[in-house]
């Protein structure tokens, strides 16, 4: 060691004994898969602020042991949890349904329960598993064993209570443990609908919805949710959203596959419902589809509607409502309404009164292209929220395609220029239409944050195009033949099959113009888009490719959470990262690098003064993203 390397040391013990630490911080839970039974995705903890965080790192790590365990059942999953804090744990689920409690000090395992899913089937949507449910039975004497519970849906629809102190099955409930969440349900194949999202527990109930897969016949498994008796198990009623409009139509799903929300107070259970089946044609079911493609209020004890409202009529584009409903108060234009924020695959924002239903911010019926596929009946207008403004593009011409090379952009423009387009709501047809936002575009199953002292909605949306083409049904297998990589499926009973591509040019770049991934925040009292900046990077896409490829963001998967402190967390992108923007300019402040995708959305807690951020990073099928089996923890120097 050199003489000068001496001061330079003691300058630099003197400056880290002399730091500043963060003060001890109030505690501060997540007992909610959306952090509060309303979805908010809202903290007060303050303990890292926009002045800090920079000095998080991470501190500790717990792993399923997926990675070890599960082989090649890995690449059909999708690590999308967002644990709870609840009775002085963190509950988290893996893609496979094995629930664990670990102390949300150190990550050290607490607990583990297995449901010993089947490795080998192919579910629509991986092998997934959002999150879990936390209850305390009031009736029970506090030591008594699962008098807290712990609710867990399963890929292969069964529905768990556990013991939150110990993780067994709770023996009361159901047939040891567990009841059957879709009753009564005979699938023509093992993996044609699962549950993915969280059950919600509310005045005694747990209420359960269903994943079921899509374009593959008209008469669809029912899409009904379910609600049983949190002590017992019971079946208490049944909801299916196309009672409405039987009889006269034949389809099935219209399915609740996101997660659900819930006011307590108010007895009311909010669903945001999915498209009848099938997708993309919709002769077999003329009008507007009863309550699917809705938010759904119901009475929880009963089960009957209170409500609903429609946000996209007679739907053939898979525009589902893919995101949980945000309860929350909202002061537009000076009259403040419980409120319930709806967003949607199309980047547009519903808000609705709470009570009734009625929107908060007026909605008005706009006219939509016309000339649909041999029998098909469209809807004439479409619901548009008039702020604010859609948070997603809506239109491209073939001059618009974008890129990196005149090759390459001339490979883009050719796939448009073939394909019917004249923006949102083009109907699909056997010519090929383009759907833009594509159908995981837009805000998806991740949701909003929503800051509820600033009245700030804070929203991640995507941006790429798919094209879907009708295929007669006696060409259908002719075409799976020809193109067995791609998405061909049957509509069995429909006129038409369907085929959707993803348009990528020669490059795999989205032919439509970056950015392809944004966060935005929008100003609830009068709908302005505050800030809008890209999100995500492409350097676990193509290594090197973000030198000359920036501000792009990347599609991505996840939502955001939004604190006291004045920070959005968010992982989501197609890049290993944990960020953290401004919450006032929208500036990104710090990343934190992760041993795989962090296709989740993360939570914060305090415990024992220290606050957490904390982020499933385990990559997903779909998104291709390196996969793992570690949730991260991060913290400022203690």
């Amino acid at each position: 060691m050199t003489r000068h390397a001496l001061p330079l040391l003691a300058a630099a013990s003197l400056a880290a004994c002399s730091a500043p630490r963060p003060a001890p911080a109030p505690d501060a839970g997540w007992a909610h898969y959306g952090g509060d039974a309303g979805g908010q995705r809202y903290s007060p903890a303050a303990q890292i602020t926009p002045d800090n965080v920079a000095g998080l790192k991470p501190v500790w790590r717990f792993s399923t042991g997926d990675l070890a365990s599960k082989g090649a059942a890995m690449k059909r999953a999708a690590f999308e949890v967002t644990p709870i804090l609840a009775a002085g744990r963190l509950y988290l689920c893996s893609p496979f349904n094995e629930a664990s409690a670990i102390d949300p000090e150190t990550g050290k395992a607490l607990w583990r329960f297995d449901p010993k899913l089947a490795p080998d089937i192919r579910y629509p949507n991986a092998y997934n598993c959002r999150g879990l449910a936390y209850w305390r039975n009031p009736a029970a004497p506090p030591a008594a064993p699962c008098a807290e519970r712990i609710f867990m849906n399963t890929n292969d629809r069964r529905l768990f209570a556990l013991d939150a102190a110990t993780g067994r099955a709770c023996a009361g409930f159901g047939a040891g443990g567990w009841v059957p969440a879709i009753p009564g349900v005979t699938l023509t194949r093992p993996g044609g609908a699962q549950i993915t999202s969280p059950p919600v527990v509310v005045q005694g109930l747990v209420i359960t919805g269903s994943s079921i897969d899509d374009n593959q016949k008209v008469d669809e498994t029912p899409g009904a949710v379910h609600a049983f008796d949190a002590v017992t198990g019971a079946l208490k009623w049944r909801f299916d959203p196309l009672d409405s409009a039987r009889p006269g139509i034949r389809a099935g799903a219209a399915n609740v596959w996101a997660p659900m929300s819930a006011d307590e107070a108010r007895g009311l259970v909010f669903l945001p419902t999915s498209s009848a089946s099938p997708d993309f044609y919709g002769a077999a079911r003329p009008g507007n589809g009863g309550h699917a493609n809705s938010v759904v209020a119901l009475h929880a004890a009963t089960g009957q509607v209170a409500w609903a409202f429609q946000t996209t009529h007679h739907d053939v584009w898979d525009y589902d409502l893919p995101a949980q409903p945000t309860l929350a108060t909202v002061t537009y234009r000076g009259v403040t309404a419980p409120a319930v924020i709806q967003t949607t695959k199309q980047g547009l924002v519903f808000t609705l009164n709470r009570d009734t239903g009625a929107p908060v911010i007026p909605v008005v019926e706009r006219p939509v292209p016309q000339g649909g596929a041999l029998g098909e009946t469209l809807s004439p207008t479409q619901p548009f929220p008039v702020a604010p403004a859609a948070l997603a593009p809506s239109r491209i011409a073939p001059q618009d395609a974008f890129g990196l090379t005149p090759w390459d952009r001339a490979a883009c423009r050719r796939l448009l220029e073939g394909a019917r387009n004249q923006g949102l709501y083009t109907p699909p047809t056997t010519r090929g239409t383009i759907i833009y936002p594509f159908t995981g575009g837009g805000s998806n199953w991740g949701g909003i944050a929503f800051d509820p002292g600033r009245q700030v909605v804070y929203a991640n949306t995507s941006s790429a195009l798919h094209k879907v083409t009708l295929i007669p049904a006696d060409q259908v297998k002719a075409a799976q033949a020809a193109q067995p990589d791609l998405e061909i499926s049957p509509n069995t009973g429909a006129r038409y099959g369907m085929k959707r591509e993803l348009l990528l040019s020669p490059l795999g770049l989205p032919c439509n113009p970056p950015p392809w991934g944004e966060l935005s925040a929008i100003d609830m009292h009068d709908g302005r888009v505050l800030w809008r900046v890209p999100l995500g990077t492409t350097r676990d896409l193509a290594p090197g490719s973000q030198l000359f490829l920036r501000g792009t963001g990347t599609p991505n998967v996840g939502g955001p959470i939004v604190t006291r402190g004045g920070l959005v967390f968010i992982g989501a992108a197609m890049d290993n990262y944990l960020r953290a923007f401004d919450a006032r300019s929208g500036k990104e402040l710090w990343k934190g690098r992760l041993p795989a995708g962090g296709q989740a959305t993360p939570m914060t807690y305090v415990w024992k003064g220290r606050q957490y951020v904390v982020i499933a990073a385990g990559g997903h099928s779909k998104s291709d993203t390196r996969r793992g089996d570690q949730l991260v923890a991060f913290a400022l120097p203690d």
